[in-house]
């Protein structure tokens, strides 16, 4: 019996309870290099030069602390560019597009300090993260369209929806 990404045989979606390995498709995971010195440490995030730019919206940083969920939104015509640059956090991403190949799939990345990647994520796939360091983290995100305060291209839904199969649940063990 085929099912949709995502879904277990049998129907009905179940809570992701662990780690999973389901891929996005346009979602882009790039390891980004650190270069440590005597003064303390440089990172490149994004360049205009690099393939996976889409273009210049705006740059901002958001805070999250630790065990707090912020999840979950979508955009439908932004692409984000998103490193986090302090802390260690769980992003989620969902992939709710209608006519995309992985629509169901749910992917995770760990990112931050003890991985620093660049995540690119397309519009139409839901994300949101949970800071999981022990202190509070910051993620730095370059969106290809600036936000327009009058008709946001943002669109939520609460971190424990029955829509999307996913538990923000701290796993330790």
């Amino acid at each position: 019996m085929q099912t949709e990404p995502g879904v277990p045989p049998g129907g009905a979606p179940a809570k992701w309870e662990k780690p999973f390995s389901g891929t996005v498709d346009g979602v882009v995971v790039k390891a980004l290099r650190v270069i440590p010195d005597d003064r303390g440490r440089l990172m490149e995030i994004l360049r205009s030069d690099d393939p996976l730019f889409a273009g210049f919206g705006q740059v901002y940083m958001t805070t999250t602390y630790p065990g707090v969920v912020k999840a979950w939104h979508m955009h439908k015509t932004q692409t984000d560019h998103m490193a986090a640059v302090s802390g260690m956090f769980r992003l989620a991403l969902f992939d709710a597009r209608e006519d995309s190949p992985t629509r169901g799939t749910l992917q995770e990345v760990y990112m931050g300090d003890h991985n620093p990647v660049l995540v690119v994520i397309p519009p139409g796939v839901y994300h949101g993260w949970m800071c999981v360091s022990e202190h509070e983290g910051m993620v730095v995100n370059l969106p290809d369209r600036l936000y327009n305060y009058t008709n946001p291209d943002e669109f939520r839904l609460p971190h424990d929806t029955p829509d999307i199969p996913y538990s923000w649940q701290r796993r330790s063990g």
